[in-house]
């Protein structure tokens, strides 16, 4: 199957876009930034756009689904979403020119191939018309992404735990968030069920589901005024020191960045 090669083009509410890829097939789970930007990042990256087999989408709003037209209908490469999804995609005027003719629709916990890659979407609480993350096998390699995470579900934990790298929502610090400028509204629907996922919950679920499969964690979709990089990964390397593990040794634990990409990974095959 070949070495599985993983890249963050960005991660964070001004756009997020991850790219995932062997020397067969490649995609991208999201496509929240400009085209150009896309390319470029594909420039600097070496990667190819000409290889991309499909966009995954997990929902409708533009940080996540601002270039699914142009990369569907111009450049012609399948998108697949809900039903759910796709209804809302067509709803928003910031995402216009999104055809028919390109999508694949999906369903939740229903298996779907897409090159070398075996890929079952699963449902994730938030508050947009439908959320998804992916488990994505290839060969011997897991890997599963779960973004804009109201709480953590059963299901979530199940496919979580089933892959070798993780890429997980550690939005924001709930001191920060609770302290900091934003309006009462806006803080009680991040904090709600159906918002976002904070540091503590993530170090909490990391460090009560552990398994030494985990190679990789990336914290994505980190809060530009209610988090920064440093603190999530404290927050998740004191959690998981308290059970003895040690992070740089036991996994890595890599916080994305928001603007900018967070270089090429290659995944390691489970033995």
């Amino acid at each position: 199957m070949g070495t599985i090669q993983f890249a963050s083009l960005a991660s964070g509410s001004s756009g997020n876009c991850y790219y995932l890829g062997n020397e067969h097939t490649s995609i991208l789970i999201d496509a929240g930034l400009g085209i150009r930007i896309i390319k470029k990042r594909f420039s600097e990256f070496g990667l190819k756009m000409e290889t991309l087999k499909a966009i995954l989408v997990t929902h409708e709003h533009a940080d996540h689904a601002k270039a699914v037209g142009c990369l569907g209908e111009k450049h012609h490469i399948p998108i697949y979403a809900t039903r759910l999804v796709y209804a809302g995609m067509e709803r928003n005027p910031c995402l216009r020119g999104l055809g028919k003719s390109c999508l694949r629709t999906i369903e939740k916990e229903v298996p779907f191939v897409v090159g070398d890659f075996r890929i079952i979407p699963f449902g994730v609480p938030h508050d947009s018309c439908d959320n998804v993350g992916y488990f994505i096998e290839c060969g011997n390699t897991t890997f599963c992404l779960a973004t804009d995470v109201g709480h953590l579900t059963e299901t979530i934990v199940t496919y979580l735990c089933k892959a070798d790298n993780l890429v997980l929502e550690s939005n924001y610090d709930e001191t920060m968030l609770r302290m900091g400028p934003y309006p009462a509204r806006l803080k009680e629907r991040i904090l709600s069920p159906n918002g976002h996922l904070s540091n503590k919950e993530v170090a909490e679920f990391l460090a009560n589901h552990y398994s030494p499969q985990w190679k990789y964690v990336w914290l994505c979709h980190l809060s530009k005024d209610n988090n920064h990089p440093e603190l999530a990964y404290k927050t998740v390397e004191t959690r998981l020191k308290t059970i003895g593990l040690k992070v740089g040794e036991d996994l890595q634990v890599i916080p994305l960045r928001r603007n900018l990409p967070t270089g090429v990974f290659y995944l390691p095959e489970r033995r």
